[in-house]
């Protein structure tokens, strides 16, 4: 028997099998420039640990479009390498190829197949064990850095603009914006009801955004030419902020809450440990009745981890939890995921307060669509 999970909750730690699938429409006449490429993609995701398969397929009703579709032992490996450089360099190739794409992820419910006579090899990976309880909420974020010494004058450009409008189409909507700062790093989370990659597009049609776009080019770090559609798809590709984790406890009313956000600079190639770390403390204060904390969203990219959090009262009421380490040994384990090593961990309360204020990031502008 299928039976739902009791919260809203979403996770790439599950340790599920996962299926992804890349929709591809073509342009005309280019087939076998992407055939080629894919078969530099194909060789290099062979090696790729946790990968399991993936299959290129072509439509029976319109040759040109295509579905590639890959399965993987679970999501942190498929994570890992799709957000990588290697992973960006790689499938540059392909996108002088391909008028439109879609990327869809899932992780693997449940699977029918044909009995045969030879046992065959266990699948690698599981099952996800039930359905989980959404709230069609999309949640995702996208990170850049400015240059030292601008960050003032870009946290005005970001506050100061006119909200792009809210209804993309009849099935998608823009639902929230937030920004944060962090020293120099900036931290745009959206959430969308409906079509992300629709909503995306939309808001980046808007001359609102367009201008608050180009009035923070000259304080990047990374240059982009946002009338080079390579450049800007460059720039938005290593921008890209994934949600891995997200639960929400529905204990507050939404006005009773207020939204924070928190910054974990990782280790090199620990910044996954230490999201699967925070998520696992965040269920924990999901079950917990007198847990402040109302729902928490973690994202994660390379060593760069940010933590969401919706907070009832204080966020310092109990700052161990609020970061993520209530519990001697858990503090000690982000000791060893943490950029700085363990000397910056806290032991005690009144520390992790300290800790807790270094961490939070400034609220730049917190919007909600008002549109119905």
């Amino acid at each position: 028997m299928t039976t739902l999970s009791e919260r809203i909750s979403q996770s790439a730690f599950d340790g599920s099998r996962l299926r992804v699938v890349l929709l591809l429409d073509l342009h005309d006449g280019a087939q076998k420039q992407f055939l080629e490429a894919y078969e530099h993609l194909r060789n290099q995701v062979a090696s790729v640990p946790g990968h399991i398969s993936d299959q290129l397929c072509q439509s029976i009703e319109n040759p040109s479009q295509w579905l590639i579709t890959s399965e993987w032992e679970s999501a942190p490996p498929f994570l890992a390498w799709v957000n990588s450089e290697e992973h960006v360099e790689t499938v540059q190739p392909l996108h002088g190829c391909v008028r439109d794409t879609r990327s869809l992820r899932f992780s693997i419910l449940r699977e029918t197949s044909k009995t045969v006579v030879a046992a065959p090899e266990p699948a690698k990976g599981r099952l996800q064990s039930a359905p989980r309880l959404g709230d069609g909420v999309v949640r995702h974020a996208l990170t850049f850095t400015v240059k030292p010494g601008s960050e003032d004058a870009v946290a005005k450009i970001l506050a100061d603009y006119d909200s792009p409008r809210a209804r993309v189409d009849e099935t998608t909507r823009l639902r929230r914006t937030s920004l944060f700062m962090h020293g120099n790093r900036v931290v745009r989370a959206v959430e969308v009801e409906g079509d992300l990659l629709a909503a995306l597009r939309h808001v980046s049609r808007q001359p609102e955004v367009r201008a608050v776009e180009e009035a923070i080019n000259p304080y990047l770090e990374q240059d982009r030419d946002l009338s080079d559609p390579d450049s800007a798809r460059m720039f938005f590709t290593r921008a890209a902020l994934p949600t891995v984790h997200h639960v929400t406890a529905g204990r507050q009313k939404p006005e009773d809450v207020r939204r924070h956000a928190l910054f974990y600079q990782a280790k090199d190639g620990c910044g996954m440990a230490l999201a699967r770390l925070l998520a696992g403390q965040d269920e924990e204060a999901a079950d917990d009745h007198a847990s402040p904390i109302d729902s928490s969203t973690i994202f994660q990219r390379d060593d760069v981890v940010v933590r969401l959090l919706e907070v009832g009262g204080p966020l310092d009421a109990r700052p161990a939890q609020a970061l993520g380490i209530e519990g001697l040994r858990k503090a000690a384990v982000l000791g060893r995921l943490l950029d700085g090593g363990a000397n910056a961990v806290p032991t005690n309360d009144e520390e992790a307060a300290r800790f807790l204020a270094r961490s939070e990031m400034r609220l730049i502008t917190d919007r909600r669509a008002t549109e119905s």
